[in-house]
């Protein structure tokens, strides 16, 4: 009895620690999942708490469960309109991507460590796929606001990337344990991981989307249903010999694009659910590793994760999207640099053990050392590469909070909540505001207090606005009421004034004294920025042109709406 208190005791103070411990992540920059490994590994049997913990079945088991919860929640969030500019590279990168990285990586294993071809790949395959879990956390938890075609790709490639490296890793632990099949059979094995995946997921997750939206149920019932339901999809994908990975991805993705009351309840316990997931997972995981077994191939392992950072991962990338994909230059080089490694080549080193590989420790050891590593020079770096690299755009003003108001099905109205921040807002009374047709001030609060607001009503900094509204008006909404810091980090970025995307060449062209070929002669502003982009343009593409420097600085449905502009 007095070892399930201790358990309880133990794990709610490791996860408490790890909690408070994101705030020293947030001031001195350290990644987060770092900190959670190391307390982990602070608290296992040879660091302070001494707690033994070297069940590598249950390890496995919880690993599976906390990466199916955090793929759930990243598909949750993850829209639609975000694979038109970062499907076909990601799934360039998730397949043969991890292919070429795994065997550049396995080639300089086999040499490093003296193995075998088939041992050497085995380190590569583990290590090979990026991780969902250090993805998602680094890109919403950094503050780094990246362009969509980069941070799609990104997301998109750690959210589908797990087959391809279960695929080789299961593969080459057969290979060694002389259990093989033939050809055939290796083939069907890796054709059912991709294609039972995606229609089970697709399907389940459309499926569940509807039901979901049909069902009227308690509002705390939502979040449980999405992630039974997700959890169904992930097990009978797994029973029908698909990756469930890919399938609990896919309906996460379906669930979170039907629109309905459901996702205003599901979201907020799905985030909740999955810091727990990425917090337990990596705790366990740190339990797990001995130190003194790891200090013993650090020097070589070290080796292998600088190879796969500065090397395989570059190479793969440049390799599988640069010539058919329009990434420019930096975006390639930040693709590559934000390789992350985390929790999948941990939980993928475990196979080899439970396999009866020989030497099987090994493969643990290293898998736990580049996934150091990579979260301390990639994670660690990541904000300074996206600024120096040019991905990141700026944030502008969004509503402090914002909620659907349950009066229609769909295209619901909501209540959204502004402060007022804007110095040229000062003063000014409310009839005087371009406020979009459907959109109207609902209340003001000013010094706590609840104001009547009338057209003469003037507003005063640090007033608090509820404006009701549909998803459409947000973008005037936030320009008109974004801040003067965050006014001048956007004139600084995509120039001092803007222009409509609609506006025609020919004016523009008249205006500054340009020279059009006779085929740009007919286009619109955006027509003309889409072409010099290569298509699919995105918030932050910018193009240099007769002495000008174009930026995109704002899209709605793919379309460009208007167009910043700096003269130099």
């Amino acid at each position: 009895m007095d070892s399930i208190y201790t358990f309880f005791l133990v794990g709610g103070s490791l996860m408490a620690l790890s909690i408070l411990a994101s705030r020293l992540s947030s001031m001195m920059g350290v990644p987060l999942l770092l900190i959670f490994l190391g307390l982990g590994m602070l608290a296992g049997e040879e660091g302070l708490l001494g707690v033994e913990f070297d069940d590598y079945t249950m390890a496995f088991t919880i690993g599976h469960l906390a990466l199916a919860m955090i793929l759930l929640d990243g598909g949750l969030r993850t829209r639609l309109k975000t694979f038109r500019v970062g499907f076909r590279p990601a799934l360039s990168l998730a397949t043969f991507g991890v292919f070429i990285t795994s065997a550049i990586v396995g080639v300089i294993a086999m040499w490093v460590f003296d193995l075998s071809l088939v041992q050497g790949f085995l380190v590569g395959a583990i290590v090979g796929s990026t991780d969902a879990a250090a993805v998602f956390s680094m890109l919403s938890g950094r503050g780094v606001n990246l362009n969509e075609r980069v941070g799609a790709t990104l997301e998109i490639e750690s959210g589908t990337n797990d087959p391809m490296a279960i695929f080789l890793t299961l593969m080459l632990v057969e290979m060694l344990v002389g259990d093989i099949g033939g050809v055939g059979e290796t083939l069907l094995f890796f054709i059912s991981q991709f294609g039972i995946g995606l229609v089970v997921g697709i399907g389940g997750g459309w499926l569940s989307a509807k039901l979901l939206r049909w069902l009227d149920l308690a509002p705390g019932l939502y979040a449980m249903l999405a992630l039974a339901l997700g959890f169904s999809v992930f097990g009978l994908t797994s029973v029908l010999g698909g990756s469930g990975f890919l399938a609990i991805y896919l309906a996460g993705l379906m669930i979170g694009n039907q629109p309905g009351r459901h996702l205003n309840f599901i979201l907020p316990v799905h985030d909740g659910l999955a810091w727990l997931s990425q917090i337990g997972l990596f705790l366990v995981l740190g339990l797990l590793v001995t130190p003194s077994q790891l200090w013993d191939v650090a020097l070589p392992a070290s080796i292998v994760a600088l190879a796969l950072i500065f090397v395989a991962r570059p190479l793969a990338v440049l390799i599988t999207i640069k010539p058919f994909f329009k990434f420019r230059w930096r975006e390639t080089f930040f693709i590559a640099w934000v390789g992350l490694r985390g929790a999948v080549p941990i939980v993928l080193a475990i196979f080899p053990l439970i396999g009866g590989v020989e030497n099987a420790s090994l493969y643990f050891n290293v898998a736990f050392a580049v996934v150091l590593m990579s979260l301390l020079i990639q994670g660690g770096s990541l904000t300074f590469m996206a600024r120096w690299l040019k991905v990141e755009v700026p944030v502008g003003t969004t509503p402090n909070r914002r909620g659907p108001l349950g009066i229609m099905p769909e295209n619901d109205f909501e209540m959204f909540v502004y402060v007022v921040e804007n110095e040229d807002l000062e003063d000014v009374p409310i009839r005087l505001l371009r406020f979009p047709s459907g959109a109207l001030i609902s209340a003001l609060f000013r010094k706590h207090v609840m104001l009547h607001p009338k057209g003469s009503t003037r507003l005063k900094l640090d007033d608090v606005i509820c404006v009701i509204g549909r998803t459409e008006d947000l973008v005037a909404l936030n320009r008109l009421f974004n801040g003067d810091a965050k006014l001048k980090q956007e004139r600084a970025f995509f120039g001092t004034f803007t222009l409509d995307g609609a506006a025609q060449m020919q004016d523009i062209a008249q205006a500054y004294g340009l020279t059009l070929s006779p085929g740009e002669q007919n286009m619109t502003l955006a027509e003309f920025i889409s072409l010099r982009v290569g298509g699919h343009p995105v918030v932050g593409d910018d193009v240099d042109w007769h002495g000008i420097h174009w930026v995109v600085s704002e899209m709605e449905g793919g379309n460009i709406t208007r167009v910043g502009l700096r003269l130099y």
